[in-house]
């Protein structure tokens, strides 16, 4: 439905209805069109009359399009208008509604309404990541950066993520202002970068930047590089983290693992405690292990493949080194099946140890518990990124081993096929926000992904204090 360019009177919108394939839903398919036309305002606004007119009122369905319409060209006062039918004829509005009306009044000049409607929402729900971030910006825009870090940091407590965007924002608001609360703020964003394995992309990386280079009397100086494979910056020569756990963070790594994710509170949801112990004597018998296989993950690697292939192939290109194979399985894998073939599964139970455990049972919890017991030579293969399980563990310094581990023991299944058993040679520096002090190195990429990623990157913005 293409809309009209001007407003229509009554009987001109009823001809129109009137010659619509489903008049019943006429109303709404002319409003979504009008959304992606961005119509003028004046026009969508004589459709809403002429609704009311008729109906006596107006569905909250087409009350949110046409606020989405006002948000979208920053109609201000039609927003606060909407706001008011709503809040009269509807005791309670949705997410949907919560999410326009912030977002529309804090990009404009009324913004601190967009304050008190996020306090509305916390009084009967959990404010969305987007109500937390349009606030946020609106204070960062007016210099309100108190404000904004305590928002910031109320978000971060409901375990709400900030986009990228967001901590871009941050830096881009206080280029140039002088204020050591807000430099250890700051610092605290880049160190949530760290924490959390984020590579900011290269917009990014160069807000923060300028952000250094504008601290008053802060002389510092930034410098794009590559860091040499020997984990040597070529700017400021200084040497970035060893990426290789030493053996005490490796135990107290294990000791953590063992302790709040495996006998944690998440094991055995799909797990029962005696299959658990059946797999701890199993893998106590027969240790240690130099690769630990995700068999059903890797099964499924090939589509267009039988699963045993897929594993047979997995199992074979890394029996090749002689090496001590722990392959997790299902019970299903030994039912002859169009997927299972007895006579593959026969094979590969010559070439590894194979543990079958029930059909419904999470296999993660066997994948770290081996591994681990196996000692620090020991890999597992898995397409898997564990995150839920990084998530369990209480303080930053085990989360931050954990990743560091697993970016070094965790080979992606994907790289390995076909015949070649191909890993990226691992670095031997850790490829994470890191600082001393006078000095600064955040790996950045090229572009955008906001999809999580174990690809590290090989750029390097170099920070230092002249």
């Amino acid at each position: 439905v293409q809309p009209p360019e001007k407003p229509l009177q009554a009987e001109e919108w009823n001809r129109l209805r009137e010659s619509f394939q489903s008049p019943e839903i006429f109303e709404e398919v002319m409003f979504n069109s009008m959304v992606r036309c961005n119509s003028p305002i004046d026009v969508a606004k004589s459709l809403l009359t002429h609704v009311a007119k008729n109906n006596g009122d107006i569905a909250y369905n087409l009350l949110l399009k046409y606020l989405a319409l006002c948000v979208q060209q920053g109609q201000t006062s039609e927003i606060r208008d909407v706001y008011d039918i709503m809040k009269i004829r509807f005791r309670i509005l949705e997410s949907g509604a919560y999410n326009l009306l912030i977002k529309g009044l804090c990009n404009s000049d009324q913004w601190r309404m967009g304050l008190t409607l996020l306090e509305e929402v916390k009084k009967i729900m959990i404010p969305s990541r987007t109500n937390y971030e349009s606030c946020i910006k609106a204070a960062s825009r007016h210099q309100e950066m108190n404000l904004a870090f305590e928002l910031y940091h109320e978000m971060l407590s409901k375990d709400l993520v900030p986009t990228l965007d967001l901590l871009q924002a941050f830096f881009d608001f206080s280029r140039g202002m002088k204020d050591a609360e807000l430099q250890k703020e700051l610092f605290g964003v880049l160190l949530y970068l760290r924490e959390n394995q984020i590579y900011p992309h290269k917009t990014f990386m160069r807000s923060i930047k300028l952000w250094f280079e504008s601290m008053p009397g802060g002389n510092w100086r930034g410098h794009l590089t590559n860091i040499k494979d020997s984990g040597q910056c070529p700017v400021c020569h200084h040497q970035l983290e060893d990426s290789e756990l030493t053996e005490e963070e490796y135990n107290n790594l294990r000791e953590r693992i063992i302790r709040d994710v495996i006998h944690g509170t998440d094991t055995f949801r799909k797990t029962s405690p005696q299959e658990f112990e059946a797999f701890q004597t199993f893998v106590e018998n027969r240790l240690p292990f130099d690769i630990v296989i995700d068999g059903l993950n890797v099964s499924h690697i090939k589509p267009r493949r039988m699963q045993c292939e897929n594993l047979f192939d997995a199992v074979n290109c890394l029996a090749k080194e002689n090496a001590r194979l722990l392959v997790l399985g299902r019970k299903h894998m030994l039912i002859n099946s169009s997927n299972w073939k007895r006579e593959v599964m026969k094979e590969m139970q010559n070439k590894a140890d194979f543990f079958f455990a029930e059909n419904i049972s999470e296999d993660d919890a066997f994948l770290l518990y081996a591994t681990l017991r196996s000692g620090k030579h020991c890999k597992f293969v898995t397409r898997d990124f564990l995150r839920d399980h990084k998530a369990c563990l209480s303080d930053s310094l085990t989360r931050h081993l954990f990743r560091k581990w697993q970016l070094i023991y965790r080979v992606n299944s994907k790289k390995m096929f076909l015949s070649l058993f191909i890993q990226q040679p691992a670095f031997s520096y850790d490829c994470v926000v890191q600082t001393t002090g006078d000095t600064w190195h955040i790996p950045y990429k090229d572009s955008f992904e906001e999809k999580y990623s174990y690809q590290v990157p090989r750029k390097w913005l170099c920070i230092q204090q002249q």
